[in-house]
């Protein structure tokens, strides 16, 4: 019951906090009251550290101890929902001792009489509950911890110092063990007309997935269509062919070359490498959807209306696909029924094409076989495997620590890949622990000579790794229960909401945000979650749980009322008729009647996935609703959701209505004066209301769009959050605003991006525009000074880059750095960015001495130069002309320099030659380039360390760049190359 103990102690911790705070409050309260806030403080501090013990002891709890622990989650929970009860409804006393002050606190007091006694009544009542609780271990003999039966070493910690992980670059990973990839790899790009089926089966944990995406991966560019989706047990088999629709709708005019994908080329080199994930650029572009159509289908219709659109889905599907060589993954298919639907609505006569299914069960392995088959049933590791791969995921961990590690820890797992890797993790988090303590441990979960060879049987292993965990992360692990099996989840997502929900709070020195995002790269470190993709600047952007530690948090989640899920994977015991976190991860008029049947009162968290048909927030106790998660949600406007609804929710904390449909924010949005971050992106909204300003405590605004750079327009009023705000991402700033130079007071910001510099030509509002774009730049400049580590500028003013080239004091503490607009030539203050991690520049002159230029930069990560080939743009044919003119239509990367650079990324209409010195770029993995025409690739075997190269040529290559192409196919040996044209 560790994980109760973890669960309740940071629901304590958090509650502990809000109690401060309600006893700092100058609240007119009710004789006594006060006087029973502080006894139940004190008592459920005292609680409190009675589980911290308890979560120390090594034994397990008996039945006694885990009835009483459940005892105190509950009232801790009530006593939550009572004082955001309280703040909701009062507000503090008006301060002063004038006549008019204590007229006007007299009226209060009468306005509030009836409020102030029922709170009152509740507060002496859980008082009371408190009481007795304590009372109780007494009276039933609840024992106290053992002092001599404490934990050893592998007692989790928590970091004292911020943990700065080494930027790094994953993509997808190898398999290991797998003897036949080879053969079938040869056979899914075969020249067999007929339509195959691939039917990958094993048990969880085996690699299925792991070793599906790796074919898709290498034989991806032979096919031209191709579309990889994880279907889930009670998916609607209709959610899974929109799905692939989308996908092989996207991949045709990606043939067509009408868009500008990062569709790729994957070079192999160096195998390895210790998370060789590398991947073709197509499967990136969609990794962030890999799992969309999981459990997250859109409402029921009727009968008649249904059939009418699975007939549409199926022709338009058969459409795109007939004709063209296509290749589907379907990953984790649950029944045969689900699969044989799907399978019904390919077309079967396009020759050459593959479908791979990856399935746990023999039965729907077998099921809808054509004669031209494959069936691959996955093997477990040999022991000379799993010890290789239990010793690459313990790369970089402390010296000599591996000597400490007996054998006995990769054996007992069966040669399973993930509770390999998974003890990797633990073992790497636990350095001080030595041998005999772990022979202790195998010994406890697997006696000799037993070994893990069962699914349930490594539910052990889960259950010992969560055991080990801190009690903040055993909190946040719980969390991942609100996302649906298989999907990625955003970073920055997660820990800003961990931050709303209290599971962090500032320790020893660090803000709550580093908190936060040590415990996110400690769950990483302990593979209880793993990174997916990672940015450009080597943090990891996107993660995921795999589905049977997924399972394993939802029955913890079930168990200890931490959350409730309606229509996930995994079915979840309701231990409580209060609901306190709900998942909607389907959201059909059946499991919307589902969830308006339980008690939805006492819900803070409410989070869901697929459309708003059918959810009513008015169910909800708004008052104490702190998060609000409908990222991706369609049907915003078009039902009885709205934002006026959303406005009630008083103490919402994070509001995210990210790729919505929603159009416009109330005017009252300033009632929400706890909310912390506010996410707009990918919305309608193009403007903020005054009322933002009276948002005093939000820390993140979030808007427009990045990928094509929509604008969220702010008001003058934005300057009252300046106190408080550290993220204003997508806006616009204008001439004839206050924004550029009010931008000064915000002294906390840590990022800025500016998408739009709106100025104007014209006599009358040059010299607004003039002022405008020096106001930026002092500000720039002033905040430079604080906290400011990212900026993004997005600008076509040639006045603001000849200002930002002249600026007296450069940014030089910025760790991220976007400039996009007509650099004829770089600031000449960009080499002295000494901290620099990521820097992409658009719209810039590209030659030798650009690069020359940059080398030096010692901390750089990532480099990304791209030209947009807009049509009829004089100042882009210009650069263009420049970058070909120079060097003779050369570019030279030059030896030494760029010592830390690990990706570089050029996207460019017309590539001149790129010729790699020797010792060039001597860190770089990652070679991206994107071009219409290419003049030349030549030095590739001098970078040291590369690993994949990935080119993309948008639309038909010409005779000159596909005879380079040809060329370097011919040429290389030392990886295959694979180039999509």
């Amino acid at each position: 019951m560790d994980l109760a103990v973890g669960a309740s102690e940071a629901t304590i911790k958090s509650l502990l906090t809000k109690l401060g705070t309600l006893l700092a409050e100058e609240y007119t309260l009710i004789r006594g009251v006060r006087g029973d806030i502080q006894f139940i403080k004190d008592e459920l501090a005292s609680m409190q550290a009675f589980l911290s013990n308890l979560s120390h002891t090594k034994d397990g709890h008996d039945d006694q101890t885990e009835d009483w622990m459940k005892q105190i989650r509950e009232v801790a929970y009530d006593i939550e929902d009572c004082v955001d009860d309280f703040t909701h409804s009062l507000d503090p006393d008006r301060r002063g001792g004038d006549l008019w002050s204590i007229i006007v606190r007299a009226l209060y007091e009468l306005r509030t009489w009836w409020p102030r006694r029922n709170i009152a009544a509740k507060i002496a009542e859980l008082k009371e509950r408190a009481q007795h609780v304590g009372e109780r271990r007494n009276r039933y003999g609840v024992p106290n911890p053992d002092p001599s039966k404490k934990k050893s070493s592998l007692g989790g910690y928590f970091a004292a110092e911020h943990q700065e992980i080494t930027p790094r670059l994953v993509g997808i990973n190898e398999p290991v063990g797998v003897n036949d990839m080879k053969k079938l790899q040869d056979w899914i790009v075969s020249d067999e007309k007929e339509l195959g089926v691939l039917s990958i089966f094993g048990f969880g944990g085996v690699g299925k997935t792991t070793a599906a995406l790796a074919l898709y991966r290498n034989c991806g560019v032979k096919f031209k269509r191709r579309a990889m989706v994880t279907v889930s047990h009670g998916t609607d088999p209709d959610e899974v062919l929109k799905d692939i629709l989308e996908q092989v709708k996207e991949s045709n005019v990606h043939q067509q070359g009408q868009i500008h994908s990062t569709a790729s080329s994957s070079v192999k080199k160096n195998q390895a490498s210790p998370d060789p994930q590398s991947m073709m650029s197509f499967f990136q572009k969609h990794m962030s959807r890999l799992s969309r159509i999981t459990v997250c289908a859109c409402s029921q219709v009727e009968d008649g209306r249904a059939s009418k659109e699975h007939k549409a889905i199926t022709r338009e599907l058969q459409e795109q696909l007939q004709g063209n060589r296509y290749l589907l993954l379907i990953d984790d298919v649950w029944s045969s029924s689900t699969w044989q639907k799907i399978w019904s609505c390919l077309p079967k006569n396009v020759e050459g094409s593959r479908v791979m299914v990856t399935t746990r069960f023999e039965a729907v392995a077998k099921t809808s076989l054509p004669d031209h088959n494959y069936f691959h049933k996955m093997q477990v590791l040999s022991q000379h495997d799993a010890k290789g791969l239990f010793e690459k995921s313990m790369e970089g961990r402390q010296p000599g620590q591996k000597d400490r590690v007996p054998a006995r820890i990769w054996e007992m797992c069966g040669g399973l890949p993930l509770p390999i890797v998974t003890m990797a993790g633990l073992v790497a988090s636990m350095p001080r622990t030595e041998h005999k303590e772990w022979i202790e441990v195998c010994e406890s979960l697997f006696p000799r000579p037993q070994i893990c060879h069962k699914p349930e049987e490594f539910m052990r292993i889960i259950n010992f790794c969560y055991t080990a965990l801190p009690s903040d992360l055993k909190t946040c692990s719980l969390y991942l229960c609100l996302f649906p099996k298989g999907r990625n989840i955003r970073r920055k997502r997660l820990i800003r909401r961990w931050i709303a929900e209290g599971f962090v709070s500032e320790k020893q020195g660090l803000s709550v945000e580093d908190v936060a995002e040590t415990c996110f790269n400690q769950l990483i470190d302990r593979k209880i979650i793993r990174p997916i993709k990672h940015s450009s600047n080597g943090k990891v952007k996107r993660c995921q749980v795999h589905d049977m530690v997924h399972e394993y948090i939802i029955s913890k989640a079930g168990e200890e009322n931490f959350a409730t899920v309606v229509g996930g994977q995994w079915s979840m015991p309701t231990r409580s008729n209060k609901v306190r976190r709900l998942s909607l991860q389907t959201t059909d008029s059946e499991h919307a009647k589902e969830a308006y049947r339980m008690n939805l009162s006492h819900v803070r968290s409410l989070t869901v996935f697929g459309s708003l048909d059918h959810l009513h927030l008015k169910s909800f106790k708004a008052g104490i609703v702190q998060v609000l998660d409908l990222e991706g949600c369609g049907g915003f406007n078009e039902n009885r959701v709205s934002v006026s609804d959303i406005c009630k929710m008083t103490l919402l904390k994070y509001l995210s209505l990210r790729g919505t449909d929603v159009r416009k924010l109330p005017s009252n949005i300033g009632d929400l004066k706890y909310l912390e971050t506010l996410d707009v992106r990918e919305t309608k909204v193009c403007q903020l209301p005054p009322s933002v300003g009276q948002l005093e405590r939000i820390s993140n605004i979030l808007g427009g769009d990045k990928e094509t750079r929509a604008v969220l327009k702010v008001p003058r009023e934005i300057k009252g959050t300046a106190k408080t705000l550290h993220v204003l991402s997508g806006i616009e700033i204008a001439e004839g605003s206050n924004t550029a130079s009010e931008l000064n007071d915000f002294t906390r910001l840590r990022k800025l991006a500016i998408y739009k510099l709106r100025t104007s030509d014209s006599l009358v509002s040059k010299k607004k525009s003039e002022q405008m774009l020096k106001d930026l730049i002092s500000s720039i400049q002033y905040l430079s000074g604080y906290y400011l580590k990212t900026l993004v500028i997005d600008v076509e003013s040639s006045d603001f880059l000849i200002l930002l080239d002249a600026m007296e004091s450069p940014p030089i503490y910025l760790t991220a750095l976007e400039l996009s607009g007509r650099l004829v030539k770089l600031p000449k203050w960009l080499p002295d960015l000494s901290n620099l991690v990521k820097l992409a520049l658009s719209a810039t002159t590209l030659h030798t001495d650009t690069l020359k230029l940059l080398s030096n930069l010692r901390t750089l990560f990532s480099l990304t130069f791209s030209v947009c080939a807009a049509k009829h743009d004089p100042d882009i044919a210009a650069i263009l002309e420049m970058n070909k003119s120079n060097n003779r239509g050369e570019i030279f990367v030059p030896a030494g320099g760029f010592l830390k650079l690990k990706l570089l990324r050029i996207f460019i209409p017309l590539l001149p030659s790129l010729n790699f010195s020797k010792g060039a770029m001597p860190a770089v993995e990652r070679l991206e380039l994107r071009f219409k025409r290419l003049e030349g690739l030549h030095g590739m075997d001098n970078l040291e360390s590369i690993h994949d190269v990935m080119l993309t040529v948008d639309g038909q290559s010409g005779g000159t760049t596909k005879l380079i192409l040809d060329e370097l196919k011919r040429t290389q040996r030392k990886y295959a190359l694979n180039v999509n044209e």
